[in-house]
């Protein structure tokens, strides 16, 4: 049998009809002069190589079809496996942002506060003609850091529903009260109010309220009144977030 080289040789005479046009001519001449030479015989049979080079290219035609075959089938599989990747991808990137906002909004809910109006001493304030908020500079706690000892206000952080409470303390004084108000957006809430011409007293009050974004809530002096606070911190400003909105 001839070599791939050859038989390549052979096969491309055929593709291009010389071969199939000269073994006729070789045939026919065979045939009409009846005589065969010692040379012809010592020859391989052209259509027994033929023959076999018809089944080889048959079978790789076969095995290239095959191996397309699977090459398709790996190149489907790449493309699955791709997609679920990015399914991956896309997944792990909408829980990371989830449990960034929950860590945000966890941090962000976790609003209190409680200041006395005195940080050290001890003294009344008012009676005053100042319509101003009272300020309570002796933080007690501040978590969130959402109320300001240097102006009095709270402001809200998020939406949510807050509670406030106001305390006061003060002496019995024929013409003077004790009392505060509470305020929010400049909008007067509750009231805490004694009045009595001697001894110590005390009054309190408190309120739940829906506040938006950046809403400010604050305690102002009553007019004409005073209020008193030492160490033992007795008049009080407190307030923390119940629950966002």
């Amino acid at each position: 049998m001839l070599s791939m080289k050859t038989a390549g040789a052979v096969l491309l005479l055929l593709w291009s009809g010389q071969v199939v046009t000269a073994a006729e001519g070789q045939h026919l001449q065979t045939t009409s002069t009846g005589t065969d030479s010692p040379n012809q015989t010592c020859q391989p049979d052209i259509y027994t190589l033929l023959r076999e080079m018809s089944t080889l290219v048959t079978e790789q035609r076969v095995e290239l079809r095959h191996t397309k075959t699977q090459l398709d089938a790996m190149e489907k599989k790449a493309e699955a496996m791709e997609t679920r990747l990015g399914t991956s991808e896309s997944l792990v990137h909408q829980l990371k942002t989830e449990s960034q906002d929950l860590r945000r909004e966890r941090e962000q809910s976790r609003v209190s506060f409680s200041a006395s109006l005195l940080a050290e001493g001890g003294g009344n304030i008012g009676p005053s003609g100042v319509d101003a908020p009272l300020v309570f500079r002796h933080v007690i706690t501040n978590i969130g850091n959402a109320y300001n000892a240097h102006t009095g206000i709270f402001t809200a952080p998020i939406r949510g529903v807050y509670f406030f409470a106001v305390f006061v303390y003060g002496y019995g004084n024929a013409s003077t009260p004790t009392g505060v108000s509470l305020h929010r957006n400049g909008e007067h809430v509750v009231i805490a109010y004694a009045h009595q011409p001697s001894y110590n007293l005390a009054a309190s009050n408190g309120a739940s309220l829906l506040l938006e974004e950046g809403d400010v809530v604050y305690v102002k002096l009553w007019p004409g009144a005073w209020v008193h606070d030492n160490y033992n911190h007795h008049t009080t400003f407190s307030g923390h977030l119940l629950f966002p909105m």
